[in-house]
């Protein structure tokens, strides 16, 4: 067997019955439960804990993420969404009308980040027009969180068993 082989064998496009995909699922869910609007949630807990210049650190870094994002959103918000839409159709098309697996797996990853992503766009939103500062803060932070969490439970339960029909109806176990 030639190298070649060894590395497409390695590297398996067939992404449902391949372990490094499920990897990928778990790290992008639990990267995204983390990083609420680009701010760790172990700040989120500090503040709430100790106060003070842990407090004062998150609302300053809430403060430039949700800056950021808004900014992003208002001069780029448009093209980002066109494009985007584009992108999950095309690959909506390719996965499940022409049953290409690998555009399978790609959607059911983009399409509830995508979900994740209008959550942060509007959690912005409402972070910049009530202050946000304090247990205000801390409450929409955690409540992003909570949906985000809630919407990734969901979207691993279905690409699960999306991945699970695949495989059997293909035929991978046996």
């Amino acid at each position: 067997m030639d190298w070649l082989s060894s590395v497409f064998e390695l590297i398996d496009m067939r992404s449902f019955s391949n372990l490094w995909f499920w990897i990928a699922l778990a790290v992008v869910w639990s990267s995204a439960s983390h990083w609420v609007l680009g701010v760790p949630f172990d700040m989120v807990m500090r503040a709430r804990r100790v106060g003070g210049q842990a407090e004062a650190d998150l609302e300053d870094i809430a403060r430039i993420n949700v800056n950021r994002l808004l900014y992003i959103t208002r001069v780029s918000g448009l093209w980002l969404l066109g494009l985007g839409c584009f992108v999950l159709s095309a690959l909506a098309v390719l996965g499940f009308y022409y049953g290409v697996e690998f555009a399978q797996a790609v959607f059911l990853l983009a399409f509830p980040m995508s979900l994740v992503g209008l959550l942060n766009i509007s959690t912005a939103r409402l972070i910049e027009s009530e202050g946000g500062r304090g247990d205000l803060l801390r409450k929409r932070l955690t409540r992003c969180r909570l949906y985000t969490q809630m919407i990734g439970t969901f979207s691993i339960f279905v690409t699960s068993l999306w991945g699970m029909y695949q495989n059997l109806s293909i035929g991978v176990l046996g």
